[in-house]
């Protein structure tokens, strides 16, 4: 009871608030992301891909719903249910995880069969290579949950590194050559800037606890340098042979 009380006192005097309108801006991101290159084209009938896809959109859809929900119950001070709903979202990460994997794999297999596989694999590593992460910031984030202070910081950090494939879809949109969206995989680096501005709701976040509490918090300022060197080391790594091996390997799970 005690430590109920104590973060729900750490919450309020941290301003509640502000993840709740945090985790706003990422279900906007997510949804206004994806909205031209896959709401749009499900809803006129024009979107094909593997089931896998549509499952795996949805559960990323369910997730920024559901931190939000999450969020908006702890502005509300209901810590407990907050609490009891945790289980759910425990529940609904692994699935997300498990999806991701699969969904790549589908992805490879797809552009096998064009001649593209090489491709595929390369640009695979921006995901693979951050999925570890995500599920280390995760499994952190359950860790601390009786340390809120902790434990909602972790989840703005994994959750604005979720943001970067939203943010990739707008560059896609917008910024890419006529015909690029049919071309097959891009190159890994066109990653970086999608993952940059990414970034800056950590940066949000940052300036936030700078101006509240006087300085950034740890976790932000280690976690984050995790996040951007995940990001950015990506890259290089996805033209190695080590990487190709690793790629081909997990393909190969698939049978």
């Amino acid at each position: 009871m005690n430590a109920t009380v104590a973060g729900a006192t750490g919450i309020h005097a941290d301003g509640r608030f502000f993840y709740m309108w945090m985790a706003g801006a990422f279900v906007l991101v997510a949804f206004g992301g994806f909205l031209p290159t896959y709401w749009a084209p499900v809803i006129a009938g024009t979107f094909h891909a593997p089931p896998i896809i549509h499952i795996h959109g949805m559960l990323m859809f369910s997730w920024t719903c559901y931190f939000l929900v999450q969020t908006s119950l702890v502005a509300a001070g209901r810590t407990l249910d907050h609490r009891s709903w945790g289980l759910a979202g425990i529940a609904l990460f692994t699935l997300i995880a498990c999806a991701i994997l699969v969904g790549e794999v589908a992805v490879i297999k797809r552009a096998e069969a064009t001649d593209m596989g090489d491709a595929a694999r390369r640009f695979a590593a921006v995901t693979l290579c951050a999925w570890p992460l995500m599920v280390a910031l995760f499994t952190l984030a359950i860790v601390n949950i009786r340390r809120p202070q902790v434990h909602k910081r972790l989840m703005v950090l994994l959750m604005a590194a979720m943001m970067t494939p939203a943010i990739a879809r707008v560059f896609l949109t917008f910024f890419a050559p006529p015909g690029a969206l049919g071309g097959g995989p891009p190159p890994p680096f066109v990653s970086i800037p999608p993952a940059l501005i990414a970034d800056l709701f950590i940066i949000v976040a940052v300036v936030r606890d700078w101006r509240t509490l006087g300085r950034p918090h740890p976790v932000y300022i280690y976690g984050g340098a995790v996040v951007l060197a995940q990001q950015l080391l990506a890259v290089p790594f996805a033209a190695t042979p080590t990487w190709m091996s690793i790629a081909k390997a997990f393909e190969g799970l698939a049978g």
